[in-house]
């Protein structure tokens, strides 16, 4: 058993075949995805549901219950964790690892559609899902605030412009808004003048549910045009709700603002974000399983001078992390060890043997291996990050070893007055076997 036999025999041939490693590797090298550790992909899914109003009690029993119930009957589900809050339920569904995700998607909104007949009529919204996946953290957190715009407006840039501009870049998955303040009337009650008009909560909830609708109101045709009547009932601020008819009393109407103050405010009162002392929020952008998170990073940061000409003066863009940093710092640094590793290894080799001819066959044996090794990633899905790195830098040894164990060998023929050619052919041969088991 001699594999090095055949390569002795024919140079060009083996020439040209480490020109083709050399050439497809340095070309995978560019093209291998950096990111800090590998990518794991757990087939996971989130499934949320609101009840705006709920506390997490109701949540839990009237809405959290009935999927669970459902969920619980999908094959392969390996876990099933819910956290119910107020208005709000999450219910994260994780699965085997040899379930495919898609099909498990499936199961799931079929899960939710026969639940749904379970579930309160008057939802917020009805239950959604989503593939996640835990083990993929957001790479760049951006910051939007500002001192002097109220946070709505300030979460109408985000949200509509930033969020969806930023998601259309290539490699990014999605972008979430945390401490988000979307735009909301609140309607403030006293208890006092419903109480000498004899109304009831109940009642003023369900003149602002009708009062704020569209619906179709049909066309008007005459003998020549049809017109098509439209209905602007649509209210968009606090101003439109105020003059709303909450009832009758002899034969007077009781408008909205004569019980109640109507307030132009957010969803969400009790939570706020700050960014050095100014109000704001915070945008997280993920990216895609499998992208270069380097790239995708350096892809949005491309982007940001042309959203902060779009923004208002009053309004501050501005890099929170870059988790892109890190992966850079830690990649570059082991990439230097094994750099470092090589030369010492090869002058190691020199001082040894004392031979320029015996030291030039490890040398290209070190590089070759590695850069031919990033071709074989390439294929195979793997990305250059701080596990992959080390173990390149670990193989070394094992390169070096083989090297110079055939090297010696070879050597050991050549003394025995053996031609150069027989010496490699017997030296070879002899040793292949051991170096390919001991590998």
């Amino acid at each position: 058993m001699n594999p090095s036999a055949l390569f002795v025999r024919r140079p060009v041939m083996t020439t040209l075949l480490m020109a083709a490693i050399l050439i497809f590797g340095t070309m995978a090298y560019l093209r291998l995805p950096v990111s800090d550790l590998p990518s794991v992909d757990f087939p996971t899914i989130e499934v949320q549901a609101q009840l705006s109003g709920a506390n997490p009690e109701t949540m839990a029993s009237a809405v959290a219950t009935p999927l669970e119930k459902q969920l619980s009957t999908i094959a392969g589900l390996d876990s099933m964790t819910s956290v119910s809050n107020m208005g709000s339920t999450r219910i994260t569904l994780q699965f085997e690892l040899d379930r495919n995700i898609d099909d498990a998607a499936l199961d799931v909104q079929s899960a939710i559609t026969t639940a749904l007949r379970r579930l309160p009529d008057d939802m917020t919204s009805a239950p959604s899902f989503r593939k996640v996946n835990p083990a993929d953290s957001p790479i760049l957190f951006l910051a939007l605030s500002s001192p002097t715009m109220r946070l709505s407006d300030v979460n109408e840039y985000a949200e509509n412009v930033l969020a969806q501009r930023i998601s259309m870049v290539s490699g990014v998955a999605q972008v979430q808004v945390y401490g988000s303040q979307k735009y909301a009337v609140r309607i403030q009650l006293n208890p006092e003048t419903l109480a000498s008009m004899e109304l009831g909560v109940d009642e003023v909830a369900a003149a602002v549910k009708s009062g704020n609708v569209n619906l179709p109101v049909g066309t008007v045709a005459g003998s020549e045009r049809e017109y098509i009547v439209r209905s602007s009932g649509k209210l968009m601020n606090a101003a439109d709700y105020r003059p709303l008819v909450v009832s009758w009393i002899n034969g007077s109407p009781v408008r909205l603002s004569d019980v109640a103050e109507v307030l132009d405010s957010v969803a969400q009162l009790k939570r706020r974000n700050w960014y050095n002392g100014t109000p704001g929020m915070v945008l997280a952008i993920q990216r895609q399983p499998g992208t270069n998170t380097v790239e995708v990073v350096d892809a949005v940061r491309k982007i940001l001078p042309s959203f902060q000409a779009q923004l208002p003066a009053a309004v501050t863009l501005d890099v929170l992390y870059n988790r892109s940093e890190s992966i850079k710092e830690s990649v570059s640094d082991v990439k230097f060890t094994l750099l470092l590793t090589v030369v010492l290894v090869i002058l190691v080799i020199f001082l040894f043997l004392r031979k320029v001819s015996a030291t030039i066959i490890p040398s290209l044996a070190l590089p070759m291996s590695v850069i031919g090794t990033f071709a074989v990633m390439y294929l195979n899905g793997f990305s250059l990050n701080n596990i992959s790195l080390m173990a390149l830098t670990l193989s070394v040894g094992f390169v070096v070893d083989d090297a110079i164990v055939m090297l010696e060998n070879i050597v050991r023929h050549a003394e025995m007055g053996k031609t150069k050619q027989q010496a490699v052919m017997d030296g070879s041969r002899e040793i292949a076997f051991t170096i390919i088991s001991m590998t």
